[in-house]
């Protein structure tokens, strides 16, 4: 079976399941998408390693455990989404420990997570994108069949991460001062209010820009 190498497109808050996120997936070499439901603090966790300025205070549980396969000379060299069954995805860490492979069973949340904060590419089989993956329409006419295809996820998004520059999500700090959003984000990071700080992150740089 082919691979399909795939990339970052955001996550969106989910407005029909109460505390759970879409990961949006894109096709590197083409126009579908892959939506994937995970959890709030997965959802926290990629966001982090997406927004590269943002730097927690104290390691994060993927960060921990790079720091841990870092120490004992493990790479993370790709990961590879191989399994949908009933709605779930299933994916495997490919590792790599004085030139010898290991294949290591993972949740895609925490796999993606992962890929991320050792820059590793990651894959899909082509069998799983022709059956989950989906076109999302530019036409604004098409958003809400677009939000039923991926179970409601994407309807009124609230995104951050690679999203589009003036979401809704982050109108709210127009009215504050570059001095205030900076105040703020000191604040967000050190109260571990990830989700916070890259919103306003996203307005400090569209001032700055």
């Amino acid at each position: 079976m082919s691979l399909v190498k795939l990339s970052i497109k955001g996550i969106s808050y989910s407005q029909t399941q109460n505390g759970a996120y879409a990961l949006i997936l894109n096709e590197v070499d083409g126009e579908r998408k892959l939506p994937i439901v995970i959890g709030a603090f997965e959802a926290q966790s990629i966001a982090i390693a997406l927004e590269k300025e943002i730097k927690p205070p104290r390691p994060l549980t993927h960060d921990l455990f790079k720091n841990f396969a870092e120490r004992f000379d493990i790479v993370v060299k790709q990961v590879i989404i191989h399994k949908l069954v009933d709605g779930v995805f299933y994916s495997s860490i490919i590792c790599e420990r004085d030139k010898i492979e290991e294949i290591i069973d993972a949740r895609t949340s925490d796999a993606i997570a992962l890929a991320l904060r050792f820059n590793a590419p990651i894959y899909t089989y082509k069998n799983i994108l022709d059956k989950a993956g989906i076109y999302l329409k530019a036409n604004a006419q098409d958003e809400d069949k677009d939000a039923q295809e991926i179970d409601d996820i994407l309807s009124n998004p609230e995104t951050f991460g690679k999203e589009e520059e003036g979401s809704q999500s982050g109108r709210i700090y127009i009215k504050h001062s570059l001095e205030e959003l900076n105040e703020l984000l000191g604040q967000a990071v050190a109260h571990e209010d990830y989700e916070k700080a890259a919103k306003i992150r996203d307005e400090i740089s569209k001032r700055e820009s």
